[in-house]
């Protein structure tokens, strides 16, 4: 497997954790200690890499971990314990030889969980679970591919912050995987500072040359950010 450069990478994605907290709209102060805590520390002592590397006063990281950082939230949110998913991530990045298996298709479709438990089910080997429990969360497995894009290598290519069924999308191959509007080069943020202004929705439309669902989906997601 290899070790993580220290370092940000063309094409890799920079988000620092204010990013992060309001891409996911996870409070910042617990963005920070997870990447601290669990990638940096447990995670990078054991595959003996560091996933952040240091920006200003904070910390950045890729857009692969920007993935694994979502997935980690939506299984706390189902209850899962940092400990299991820890040691879930363990034993899939061996399994899948790859420090991101958070942001891997084949984790991501066979994982399940009832909200306490983490299992899945391998070829020929039938289920295999980190306990005797049987219960399936086929919800959360939707929800992952509902916002996210994989490449011909499995891995996460691109995140959709508000699902895909809205433009807004991060890809690290533009604008530093910053959340833009799909096939654009434009941040959400500008569409909304114009809006807030007064601007109407046809006259942004018109001066960025986007559709009303562009423009309204830039507004959305800034509001819920």
């Amino acid at each position: 497997m290899e070790v993580l450069e220290n370092k940000p990478r063309l094409g890799g994605g920079i988000y620092t954790v204010s990013d992060i907290a309001r891409i996911l709209r996870i409070p910042t102060p617990k963005v920070g200690r997870w990447i601290r805590t669990y990638w940096d520390e447990q995670l990078g002592k054991e595959y003996d890499s560091r996933y952040s590397w240091n920006i200003a006063q904070s910390k950045g990281v890729s857009f692969h971990t920007l993935v694994e950082l979502y997935v980690f939230h939506q299984l706390h949110l189902a209850g899962i314990k940092p400990r299991v998913a820890l040691t879930a991530h363990q034993i899939w990045s061996e399994k899948f030889d790859t420090l991101f298996p958070f942001a891997n298709a084949a984790v991501l479709r066979s994982l399940n969980t009832d909200g306490g438990s983490l299992y899945f089910e391998q070829e020929k080997q039938g289920l295999v679970t980190l306990d005797k429990s049987q219960q399936i969360n086929f919800e959360l497995i939707k929800l992952f591919f509902r916002l996210i894009d994989f490449d011909g290598g499995a891995l996460a290519s691109r995140f959709w912050p508000l699902g895909k069924e809205n433009s807004i999308v991060c890809d690290p191959e533009r604008q530093f995987g910053h959340a833009i509007i799909d096939q654009t080069n434009i941040y959400p943020d500008a569409i909304s500072c114009l809006h807030k202004a007064g601007e109407p929705i046809k006259f942004i439309a018109a001066l960025y040359e986007l559709n009303d669902k562009q423009v309204q989906d830039a507004i959305q997601y800034c509001m819920a950010a």
